[in-house]
């Protein structure tokens, strides 16, 4: 029988990299209540009707990548793609804009998309995100933006830059989309064989193209720049913003080719790139969705949000992770003997008293063992406890990185480990 085994695009998230997920998350908890966002959980699958109305029929996430299915009654439904449509669909649904029509909401967790499986890019990945629902003021984008620029600098990520455009609303949006219909009609023979099929269906799509042919065509003086377009409303809104931005100390670009990959953006669309990894340089974005809430059936209600990434965050701490964070804080117990055992599980009621973490191996193993493995955890403090210390009632305290051991009573290892250890991060056990 053979051994079976993950589904591709999917993986497995255990040791040493999950204390950087628990970090990732912690921060962005930690980001959200001093911006004062409540978190929601929406279900991971939703009616399929939530995605092709909200995401859009046109767009490759609902033509290609969704994972959909017929339940036992009939109903179509698809695991979430994205996290801004079910937060919307939440919204409507529970009255809120009857009775709360302003919001700020922040949201984690999986999302499924049938892709190619690459570095940092999953068929199970995970999101976060941050909406606010409500807001028509172009400093609602600013802050929304700010709250993706804080979370990136307190993971300390490194060489960050924003692209920003605006797609315009529905006064100017459509003139657009007919210039580029004009534009590409003339050269569509030089489009690959998905833009000509977006091409009367979807042209925004035709800006994702990563097609080197495409790309070319996107380059040409010719190319007509959607900032030309915009109306006098969708001018002063993105004026406003990029002042803002500038206040902020945020630094941006104009990037007039960026539609990100959802029909539901007006007027502001952003990424928050970084130049540490590559071709896959994106790390997070969003923009404005004011016409949302109208799609799914709803009154119209302005929104603006952001979503990343986690797999990719994880990759860029794992490269810019330095020696010394390997270290791991706490203590590891070990006990020689299973009257060691009892004795070190007395002790650990101790140490969580005094919120002291700690790791005990219950392996029935030798000294040279329990040291070999406190190593590779990269524990510093190893409590050691055999017949020898019973009888003495003393612990013998290791200390991994000079070798120095001293026997110390209960309250002197308390302590000793209160000063080394308390407050520390604990990074050990995530």
């Amino acid at each position: 029988m053979s051994q079976l085994k993950v589904p591709k695009g999917t993986r497995d998230i255990l040791g040493r990299e999950i204390h950087l997920w628990r970090r990732i998350e912690e921060t962005v908890y930690s980001v959200a209540q001093l911006f004062g966002y409540q978190e929601i959980r929406t279900p991971i699958f939703e009616s399929t009707e939530l995605f092709a109305r909200g995401v859009g029929e046109g767009t490759d996430i609902v033509q290609k990548e969704m994972y959909t299915f017929l339940d036992k009654g009939g109903r179509s439904l698809t695991l979430r793609p994205e996290g801004t449509a079910p937060v919307m669909r939440a919204y409507l649904e529970q009255g809120f804009a009857v009775h709360e029509p302003r919001v700020k909401w922040f949201y984690l967790g999986p999302m499924f998309r049938y892709e190619r499986p690459q570095a940092g890019r999953m068929r199970q990945f995970h999101q976060f995100g941050f909406e606010a629902i409500g807001f028509e003021s172009p400093a609602c984008d600013a802050e929304i933006i700010l709250i993706a620029w804080t979370i990136y600098e307190e993971l300390g990520l490194k060489r960050l830059s924003l692209e920003i455009n605006s797609l315009g609303c529905n006064h100017c949006k459509p003139g657009y989309i007919e210039a580029l219909k004009n534009f590409f009609r003339d050269r569509s023979e030089e489009l690959c064989s998905n833009c000509k099929d977006r091409l009367e269906r979807n042209p925004l799509r035709i800006l994702d193209c990563k097609v080197e042919t495409c790309q070319t065509v996107l380059r040409s003086t010719a190319f007509p720049n959607l900032q030309d377009f915009l109306c006098e409303d969708c001018k002063k809104h993105q004026a406003e913003l990029l002042q803002t931005l500038t206040a902020l100390g945020i630094p941006f670009v104009i990037n007039p080719h960026l539609v990100r990959g959802l029909d539901y953006y007006t007027r502001t669309a952003f990424e928050v790139k970084t130049g540490e990894l590559g071709a896959q340089d994106a790390v997070g974005g969003g923009g404005r969705y004011d016409n949302l809430s109208q799609a799914l059936g709803g009154q119209r209600v302005p929104g603006v949000g952001f979503a990343a990434g986690m797999e990719r965050i994880v990759l860029l701490l794992q490269k810019e992770e330095t020696e010394t964070s390997s270290e791991r804080s706490g203590v590891y117990l070990a006990p020689l003997g299973k009257e060691g055992e009892r004795y070190l599980l007395v002790l650990s009621r101790v140490l969580l008293q005094h919120g002291i973490p700690f790791y005990t191996d219950f392996a029935d193993k030798t000294l040279k063992y329990h040291l070999k493995r406190a190593q590779k955890m990269g524990i510093r403090w190893v409590v050691i406890l055999g017949e020898e210390e019973i009888q003495k009632s003393v612990f013998l305290l290791k200390d991994m990185i000079s070798g120095e051991q001293i026997s110390l009573s209960q309250e002197g290892l308390l302590k000793k480990l209160q000063e080394e250890i308390s407050g520390a991060e604990n990074t050990y056990l995530r």
